[in-house]
């Protein structure tokens, strides 16, 4: 049967639309039924093997203990990004965050379930944020000068780690903790081959013809390091070629004890940095 112009055209049509809904429901993300229960919750057995799950798949992100790592997010503050019921967890580890370092997993359904059930026990009471969050911005870009090193919403310099989202990363307890001792725990700053991770320590290279270049990494081989000074000028050094290159297990940034950022200072600080969160927290639900 010969079939003319316009029904050629009708079943083109057809099966452009067909193969269009078919890509978009295979690219679609798996999701758990927001009404759906944990069918593992409080199972102690669930729990063990949970964590035994976690430590092989999710450590290396988000931290030993799920306090937070080299990419992931802290986990035990009970608020999360993508939403914060048993289903949304469940579908975050599924389908992962696009556009994030969160990939999808293709775990069973027991085994996500278990991982959500040992996510459960780590999961601290909210901290209740005491501070002015406003006048936290103010200090933040004013007096305190923050964001001479530090980058929020793409305003600020880029020597020190990105906040943009740190109210959801990291916990209140680790803020203060980074702004009264900030050499006590150094944040990792990326991945190098396979193996070598770096942190925002410091570093100090000498060059052949005297000068002296203080800043952070950012890229560093058995050859070469990349590495931005105080200015935020970026150097690619040639290791064979300078005197001398160490690493020092400090920040450069300042402890802020006591005697330079009083108390009510760094609660409105605080408060502030707590603020800055992904924002489709509040569109999916997690605790604010």
């Amino acid at each position: 049967m010969r079939i003319g112009v316009p029904g050629a055209r009708a079943i083109l049509a057809v099966a452009f639309v067909a193969g269009v809904s078919l890509q978009a429901a295979a690219q679609a993300p798996a999701s758990f039924p927001e009404a759906i229960k944990n069918p593992f919750a409080g199972d102690a057995k669930a729990i063990t093997a949970g964590a035994v799950l976690f430590r092989e798949d999710c450590v290396f992100c988000h931290g030993v203990g799920a306090h937070g790592g080299m990419r992931g997010p802290d986990l035990t503050t009970g608020s999360w990004n993508h939403g914060g019921s048993d289903a949304d967890l469940a579908t975050t580890i599924k389908s992962g965050v696009p556009g994030t370092a969160m990939p999808p997993n293709n775990l069973p359904d027991d085994e996500i379930w278990q991982l959500v059930s040992y996510l459960r026990t780590l999961q601290q009471p909210p901290t209740t944020v005491a501070g002015d969050r406003q006048r936290g911005e103010t200090l933040f870009f004013g007096n305190l000068r923050c964001s001479t090193c530090h980058i929020v919403n793409g305003r600020g310099g880029g020597l020190g780690p990105e906040l943009s989202t740190v109210g959801s990363a990291r916990s209140r307890t680790y803020l203060v903790d980074s702004i009264r001792r900030p050499a006590a725990q150094l944040t990792p700053n990326r991945i190098v081959g396979d193996s070598v991770s770096l942190k925002y320590d410091t570093v100090t290279a000498v060059t052949n013809d005297g000068r002296t270049i203080v800043g952070v990494p950012l890229n560093e081989d058995t050859f070469t390091v990349q590495l931005m000074d105080t200015s935020e000028h970026i150097y690619s050094l040639d290791k064979k070629s300078l005197k001398s290159f160490r690493h020092d297990d400090r920040s450069l940034m300042p402890a802020y004890d006591a005697a330079r950022l009083n108390e009510s200072d760094l609660n409105d600080l605080v408060a502030y940095l707590q603020s800055l969160r992904s924002v489709s927290a509040s569109k999916k639900g997690g605790r604010p």
